[in-house]
């Protein structure tokens, strides 16, 4: 069985990882670190709410690609090792 195709899907993968941690460096750039509670900086507070739920979405989704990534090489270097032993030829009962 030939596993490119399946390699360049998990680097695939791995690249929208690595770029949706990016994005999140940068969407957390612009955070801004201070409590503002006066009702005179409602644009701000607007403006944290806005980046904190960017931030949420964008961390969720990270979580949830960066198991499947995990899971995704894993199953391959399953594949990989099992195509390995069954090549050899070595009987697993004696």
């Amino acid at each position: 069985m030939n596993l490119t195709p399946w390699v360049i899907g998990w680097a695939v993968l791995a690249v929208v990882v690595i770029a949706l941690a990016v994005y999140r460096w940068i969407v957390a750039n612009r955070e801004d670190d201070s409590i503002h509670i006066s009702d005179t900086e409602t644009e701000v507070i607007g403006q944290q709410i806005t980046v904190a739920t960017k931030l949420a979405v964008v961390d969720r989704w990270g979580k949830i690609l960066t198991a499947v990534a995990l899971v995704y090489a894993l199953a391959l270097v399953g594949v990989y090792l099992y195509q390995g032993w069954v090549g050899t030829g070595i009987s697993p009962v004696s």
